[in-house]
């Protein structure tokens, strides 16, 4: 069965549903964002399709391997009641690590990649979407796919998330 296109909420995750550490990897590590929670309930509940967008370059960094940001995003995802429809990561760097990683690519924001993979994926449609992150690369990789980018700098997720459903 097809599921009917909907309106998709991007999120970046590191300065978004968690506080920014650098190169976060480990669940005990974890700090989430004033709201955060509160927030991705209310985009569900308001019926989008929700999800994480992140750049990781620690994995191309030699930090922490694919695997690692597979069992971080499976928790958080268990603490927000598997309400994410979709966690898609960029390992790679275009300068900076070795091997595989160490490339440019289309998923690194600010490129589309992810998002257009989510559309694609989960029937996501470009009306009604948008993505919410805190850098400039956020934002320019939701104008590249065609999407609303709002720009998150800091406070609390969920007085952002009700600002914007309230004016749609």
């Amino acid at each position: 069965m097809t599921r009917a296109p909907a309106p998709g909420a991007f999120l970046d995750r590191d300065g978004v549903l968690n506080v920014d550490s650098g190169y976060l990897h480990r669940v005990e590590d974890v700090v989430w964002i004033d709201g955060a929670k509160a927030a991705v309930r209310r985009l569900k509940t308001r019926g989008y399709r929700i999800v994480v967008v992140t750049n990781q370059a620690g994995v191309a960094r030699g930090f922490y391997g694919e695997d690692d940001v597979r069992r971080l995003h499976a928790w958080m995802n268990a603490q927000l009641d598997a309400a994410i429809d979709a966690f898609y990561f960029c390992p790679h760097h275009p300068s900076a690590g070795s091997g595989i990683y160490k490339r440019a690519c289309d998923c690194r924001k600010p490129a589309p990649g992810m998002i257009m993979r989510g559309m694609a994926e989960h029937a996501i449609m470009a009306a009604g979407s948008f993505l919410i992150g805190d850098r400039d690369t956020d934002i320019e990789a939701a104008r590249r796919a065609g999407i609303r980018g709002v720009r998150f700098d800091g406070g609390n997720l969920d007085d952002l998330v009700a600002d914007l459903l309230g004016a749609e």
